[in-house]
């Protein structure tokens, strides 16, 4: 695919049909992305199912976050969230856009927007954690001006930290 200006990115409500298919989408794709790495096999749909229910995403809501939902052509096909760390201070989360959608500039317009909000919400930096083999992922914060940093958290998944400052 080419690269195009049919990407539009809004805020949404976390909970909306269309966000929770994002959600999943987003969770199936890093967590088969891991167990294939790790065990040579998907994930399975209890797994999928118990992920969702571990990692709810009910604080990407004001006032202790927001998040985004892109479009490709009228079409929901990236989303992403920002959660308050502080008031200075928002962690970007759930950053995922559909396998058909990559390449064609929908990360970078998330990221532009995911500023905006930020900014929005009085942030003067965003901060992430990720994993190592999430590639295209951090090629796109690199890429957007992030810049690797020490730990700022912990977790079982949490490998490589990334920060930008929006000032």
């Amino acid at each position: 695919m080419t690269t195009d200006q049919s990407w539009a990115v809004a805020l949404a409500p976390v909970d909306s049909a269309e966000s929770l298919a994002l959600l999943r989408e987003y969770l199936v794709d890093v967590s088969d992305r891991y167990y294939r790495l790790h065990e040579d096999r998907d994930s399975t749909p209890e797994e999928i199912e118990h992920g969702l229910a571990t990692m709810p995403s009910d604080h990407l809501t004001p006032p202790t976050g927001v998040f985004l939902v892109g479009r490709h052509d009228g079409v929901a096909a990236a989303c992403a969230g920002l959660k308050v760390l502080d008031p200075t201070t928002v962690e970007l989360t759930r950053v995922y856009v559909r396998p058909d959608r990559r390449g064609t500039g929908g990360g970078a317009r998330l990221l532009e927007a995911v500023e905006t909000a930020a900014r929005d919400l009085g942030a003067e930096r965003i901060v992430l954690d990720t994993r190592l083999d999430l590639v295209e992922a951090r090629a796109l914060y690199l890429k957007n001006g992030y810049a690797e940093v020490p730990a700022y958290s912990e977790g079982p998944y949490a490998e490589v930290w990334y920060a930008k400052d929006l000032t």
